[in-house]
């Protein structure tokens, strides 16, 4: 099955991004939006895994000891450059809480998943198309202020995602709490 590991939202984060997607429409482009249940970070992508190592994967999740933190809505943002844009993205502050717990999971599960160990911590809000204007669409994305929203991270979760031609269904396989402790 297709796995990855996230940060799930809570629902005033979700909601507070349906809006901005909402004023976001009138770019000067053709985007298809995360829908607002799917809306999340993404901490590691694992791609199709066996159902026998799921189970193993579980475990060396569960090894995972952090104190649970707090981080909040940033700036928006577009993957890969201002050149190709493909990926519409609202970042989080302060960063290194999220990439202290996506390094730990990369440590837990690097022999099973060696690839790709880059991160940047964000929210995909929206996949780019097609740009009419890309000068207007950079301009007009650039001048997007974000509210900065604090919220709490208390766990992460492996979530299963089945592809659809309406977009992916997440379901979620296990989820991790992150737990008060002395490091």
């Amino acid at each position: 099955m297709r796995l990855f590991i996230s940060i799930e939202l809570p629902k005033e984060i979700r909601d507070y991004l349906e809006e901005l997607k909402s004023t976001l429409r009138r770019l000067p482009a053709k985007i298809k939006w995360v829908a607002k249940k799917n809306l999340h970070i993404t901490l590691k992508f694992l791609g199709e895994v066996e159902d026998k190592k799921i189970e193993i994967l579980k475990k060396r999740l569960e090894n995972i000891k952090t104190n649970p933190f707090e981080i909040e809505l940033s700036r928006i943002g577009f993957f890969p450059s201002s050149n190709y844009i493909r990926v519409i993205w609202v970042g989080v502050i302060p960063e290194e809480n999220v990439i202290r717990l996506q390094r730990m999971i990369d440590g837990e599960l690097i022999d099973m998943f060696p690839g790709e160990q880059r991160f940047e911590a964000h929210i995909t809000i929206g996949r780019v198309k097609f740009i009419k204007d890309r000068e207007k669409f950079v301009k007009e994305l650039s001048d997007v202020r974000i509210k900065n929203i604090k919220f709490r991270v208390n766990n992460f979760k492996l979530m299963k995602s089945t592809l659809r031609r309406e977009g992916p269904i997440y379901e979620e396989i296990a989820s991790f709490e992150l737990k008060n402790f002395h490091q």
